[in-house]
C-alpha cells in the first residue's frame, strides 16, 4: 500500500523530491553496504596441534577477498552507490533541465540494471554467507562464523543494508518507469525568485 501512494505521487509534482530522497537513502544504503563489507577483516591466532607439552599456533585471516561472491558484492554495491551519486547530482545541479524522451528512459533502464545487479550480488553473498555460517555436510565444507564470530556479523551487517538497498532500488525502478507515463520538469532553483502576482 505503501509503494502504491508513492507511484501515485511520481505522477504528480511531488516525484522530484520523493525520487531525490529515495536516490539519497539507496545512495547510503549501498555505500555503507560496500564499505562494511570492503573493510570487513578478522585475524585469530589458533592453537593446531602439540609437540611435546609445546603447543604449535598459527594465525589465519578472514576477509572479504577470500570469497569470489563477497568481492562481487562489494564492486555492485559500489556501482550503484557512483550510479545513484551520479543521479543526485544531476537532479540538484541539474538546473531546471527537463528529462524527457530518450534521457528519460535511459534513467528508467539504468535503474533497472542495478535492480539487477545489486539483487544478484546480495544473493550470492547471502548464499556463501549461508556455507560460513552453517557448513556444507555433503561438501565437508566446515562452517567458519563460530571461530570468526565478528567476521560474520560484520557480514550480515553488510548484507541488511544492501538488502534494503535492493528494496529501494526496486521503488526508485518502479516511480522511473511510472514517470515515463507522466514526465514532468525538476528543478530545484538556487535562488528565491520573485513571486508575480497576477
Amino acid at each position: 500500500m505503501a509503494v502504491s501512494k508513492i507511484l501515485l505521487a511520481a505522477t504528480s509534482g511531488k516525484s522530484c523530491k520523493i525520487l531525490l530522497g529515495l536516490r539519497v537513502l539507496a545512495f547510503l544504503a549501498t555505500l555503507s553496504a560496500a564499505i562494511v563489507m570492503g573493510l570487513n577483516k578478522e585475524t585469530k591466532t589458533f592453537v593446531v596441534g602439540n609437540v611435546g607439552n609445546a603447543p604449535i599456533k598459527a594465525t589465519f585471516t578472514a576477509k572479504f577477498q577470500h570469497t569470489p561472491a563477497f568481492v562481487f558484492f562489494v564492486v555492485a554495491n559500489a556501482m550503484v552507490s557512483f550510479h545513484n551519486l551520479l543521479m543526485i547530482a544531476l537532479q540538484i545541479f541539474g538546473g531546471k533541465s527537463e528529462l524527457t524522451g530518450f534521457r528519460l528512459l535511459s534513467v528508467a533502464i539504468l535503474d533497472m540494471l542495478n535492480v539487477t545487479l545489486i539483487s544478484a550480488a546480495a544473493n550470492a553473498a547471502a548464499f556463501i554467507s549461508e556455507v560460513g555460517k552453517n557448513g556444507n555436510k555433503h561438501a565437508r565444507w566446515d562452517k567458519i562464523c563460530d571461530r570468526f564470530a565478528t567476521y560474520c556479523d560484520h557480514g550480515a551487517g553488510a548484507l541488511i543494508a544492501a538488502f534494503a538497498g535492493v528494496i529501494l532500488m526496486l521503488i526508485i525502478s518502479a516511480v522511473s518507469i511510472s514517470r515515463l507515463v507522466q514526465p514532468n520538469k525538476c528543478s530545484f532553483p538556487t535562488a528565491a525568485s520573485p513571486s508575480v502576482v497576477p
